[in-house]
Parts: structure tokens; sequence; C-alpha cells
């Protein structure tokens, strides 16, 4: 006979979940500003930010723990992401797309997130990564 399954145990794992919760996903913010802040090959894209990072990195935090299934913080503060929108008025090429998710990458090795969810999370970054993408290069 076989043994029932729960309905928790027939969910999927969210990827919040998958990552660590909240205290992985603030530290994998903060690995990604440190870099940006002190990593020549981001200097591209740190010049898009102000001299203080606290705000960009609260703001990033609370997005990606709403967009991967956690608690949807950045929503609850500011409405709908509208991401393009918010991007239009920086110069955003594939130079900077690309800093954007190598400075990504870096920090989810950093971190220490799974290699096969790395994999999967650098797909999901690339496609919103590209579609911000709004001056010629």
């Amino acid at each position: 006979m076989q043994a029932m399954t729960t309905e928790q145990e027939t969910q999927q794992a969210s990827i919040y979940e998958l990552i660590g919760g909240d205290a992985k996903v603030r530290e994998l913010v903060d690995r990604f500003y440190d870099l940006m802040d002190l990593e020549p090959d981001f200097a591209g894209i740190r010049a898009m930010h102000p001299t203080t990072l606290d705000g960009s990195r609260d703001k990033l935090y609370w997005f990606l723990s709403g967009w991967t299934g956690g608690p949807d913080m950045f929503v609850e503060r500011f409405g709908h992401p509208r991401l393009r929108a918010r991007h239009l008025p920086y110069a955003i090429a594939t130079s900077e797309r690309d800093q954007w998710l190598r400075c990504m990458q870096a920090a989810m090795e950093d971190v220490g997130i799974d290699a096969s969810l790395q994999t999967r999370l650098q797909q999901a970054f690339y496609d919103t990564a590209d579609w911000m993408r709004n001056t010629r290069d």
C-alpha cells in the first residue's frame, strides 16, 4: 500500500527557499553590492548608483525576496516593480547588462548558491537584464 503524501510534500520549494531564505537573499544582495563597489570591472554599473548603496541594497533585497517566491516586500512598499520604467533614466547597453550579470554571478558563487540553482537564476537574470537594455551599443 502506497503512503499518501501531504500537500506540503507535493509542493515544489520556491527559489527563495532553495536559496536559503531571508538571510541568504540578504547575503547575496550585500555581496553583489560589495563587489560592485570594490571591483573595477563593475565601474560602469557602479557609476549609475548613488554614492551610498544602502537604499539600492534594500530595494534589490526587497525585490529579489518577492521575485524568488518569498515575502513581497518591494510591492508592499512601492507597488508593481515596473522594472523597465524605473531603469529608463539610465543608459543600459550590452556592457552594463553584462557587468550586472557578471557581478551577480560572482556574488552567487561567493555566497555558495548551489551550482544548478545558479544556472537557473542566471538564465532568469539574463532574460530580465537583457530586457532592461535601452541604449544601442
